[in-house]
Formats: C-alpha cells, structure tokens, sequence
C-alpha cells in the first residue's frame, strides 16, 4: 500500500528542520528475458562423449562393424535365390488349399472344373504330390537347373485349374509372382555385386 503525507506534516517537517523524506515516483518495469542459473560446479565448456562405444545387448559394440583383414566373411544368400524359394513354397500351400477345395466340392458338378478326378484318394494323391514337389525344388533353386526345375512345375500348378476353376486366376498370379522373382532377384544380385565391386573394403557379401 502506498503511504502519502499530508500538507501539515510537511510543514511542521520544514520549521523543525527535518528534511522530508520523498518516495521517487512509480516506475513501471517491463519483463526482461528469464535467466537461467546454473550450479557453481557445471563446467562451461562442452562435456567430450564417452570415447568407448556403447555395447549392445549381445555383448557386441553398437553400429556397423566393417571387416578386419583376415577375417571370413559369410556371404549372404543371393536375393535370387530367396525370391524363388518364397514364391515355391507359396505355390506348395496354394496347392494344399486348392486340393482341399476339390475334395469339398468334389460331389457338386456345377462346382467342378472339365478335369473329373476319379475319386477322393486321387484327389489327395495328385495336391499332394505337387505340393511335396514344390516344396523339394524350394531348396534347389540355388542348385544347377533348380531354376529350369521351377518354371517347368509352374504348368501343372496352372493346371489345377481344370480340376477347380478359380486356380485359372489364382495359379495364373503366382505364376507371374514367379517370373518377377526371378527377374528382381536376378538384377537385385547383379547391383549388389557391382557395389561389392566398387567397395572391398565394406563388402559384406564378399567370398
């Protein structure tokens, strides 16, 4: 609260000789900018990292660990290799499933493709023994003719279609999966090896 004197206080103060003590006008202060204080014991100048590098949780230190002289390095698996191989073992449980559907509908005629297997052992004898077959070249397409091996199944896998109709479409998509698998994987191997090329030192695919 702000305290004023009165007229008559001021002019007994003045014959008693008693200087007036005068409060200096209101001054309005804008805000400045907060500071921040820090502890005495804070250091200006910047903390240096940790020259060790943080480990992971396998014991091995974090971030890319390029390749020592003499070490063995494990090539990767060709990207080929890894698309045929996923589009083949697809196909095997493409096949089961279509098998399943022709042993359902094996006793409605309106449902069944122009191929009429005899019986229901047929049935199970003919899905299984492709979908065993695409299974086995699902490992030997890195193999010499693994890849001739591949294409060739893909006839009867469209041929299903005969038996259940709708593996004209399905079989006819995973028959262009393949193609593309193999055309991918092939330039996908061919960029990796002319980076390989161009960097030894970081090769991780080389031999």
């Amino acid at each position: 609260m702000r305290r004023t004197t009165s007229p008559s206080s001021r002019s007994s103060a003045r014959r008693s000789g008693t200087p007036v003590r005068r409060r200096p006008p209101y001054r309005r202060t804008t805000p400045g900018p907060a500071t921040r204080r820090y502890p005495d014991d804070v250091s200006s100048t910047p903390s240096t990292p940790d020259p060790a590098a943080p480990s992971s949780r396998h014991g091995r230190a974090a971030g890319p660990v390029r390749p020592s002289p003499g070490d063995r390095i494990r090539p990767k698996r060709p990207a080929k290799v890894q698309f045929a191989s996923t589009t083949l073992l697809l196909e095997a449980f493409l096949v089961l499933f279509a098998t399943l559907v022709a042993y359902g509908l094996r006793d409605v005629p309106y449902s069944r493709g122009p191929l009429e297997l005899p019986g229901a052992a047929s049935i199970w004898v003919v899905g299984g023994a492709l979908a065993v077959v695409l299974v086995v070249l699902s490992r030997m397409v890195g193999t010499p003719g693994g890849y001739v091996a591949g294409s060739v199944v893909q006839v009867p896998v469209l041929g299903l279609g005969l038996v259940v109709p709708m593996m004209f479409v399905v079989g006819g998509i995973f028959v262009a999966l393949w193609i593309v698998s193999i055309r991918l994987g092939d330039r996908i191997d061919r960029e990796r090896a002319e980076y390989d090329a161009a960097h030894p030192e970081t090769a991780p695919n080389a031999g």
